[in-house]
């Protein structure tokens, strides 16, 4: 009898102690829960900024994009134009390929500039286009060596207010897909006036190329 209370009270502990190891294991499991529970809820939420960044990347990989030098037609016949559609011109009083064009000048005959390589339009050799740096860093793009301007009162494609004048003391013309200057003047030129840029306008006519 005492044998058979004995293992009744061996079987009564074994069970017991798989009850309580089967607690434990239930609260373990839901302490580790909790704890994974609240370390996500500490996790910071996912950050923005890498898309920023790529999106920041790809907007200034966009500002300053290579200018493309185009032909457009006129009473002067076909010239060169920059990718806004305006009028380009080269200036006499440039030499060996550079630019004499500064400081007062350049205001009212801004340079053509570009970011990179400048890319030929219809009508424009690709090959005879080029880049001079100039003294501020900055890019200007040259055709056949000349380098290139934009004249400030020329405000929409079309218009070749400043075929022909003289401003700053040489001639300004607009410039042929061959490379040379267009000498012949436009009617489109509206007569500019010099007086603001250095010099007076010539309105005569003339044939021939410069080059």
């Amino acid at each position: 009898m005492a044998t058979l209370r004995s293992a009744k009270f061996r079987i009564g502990s074994l069970f017991a102690l798989a009850i309580a190891a089967i607690a434990v294991a239930g609260c373990g499991s839901a302490s580790s829960s909790k704890s994974s529970t609240a370390a996500a809820a500490t996790q910071p939420a996912p950050s923005s900024s890498t898309t920023s960044s790529s999106s920041s990347s790809s907007s200034s990989a966009s500002e300053g994009s290579a200018e493309m030098i185009s032909t457009a037609k006129g009473s002067a016949g076909t010239y060169l134009t920059g990718d806004n559609g305006r009028a380009v011109y080269l200036w006499v009083a440039d030499s060996g390929g550079k630019s004499a064009c500064s400081g007062t000048c350049a205001k009212y005959w801004p340079p053509v500039a570009t970011k990179g390589k400048p890319t030929a339009g219809s009508g424009v050799t690709a090959s005879d286009l080029g880049t001079i740096t100039r003294s501020d860093g900055s890019e200007q793009v040259t055709y056949h060596g000349h380098p290139l301007y934009y004249f400030l009162v020329d405000k929409s494609p079309g218009q070749t207010k400043g075929q022909g004048n003289n401003g700053f003391g040489a001639k300004w013309w607009l410039v042929a897909p061959s490379g040379n200057a267009i000498t012949a003047s436009a009617s489109s030129s509206g007569g500019s006036s010099g007086g603001g840029y250095g010099g007076s306008s010539s309105s005569s006519s003339s044939s021939g190329g410069w080059g």
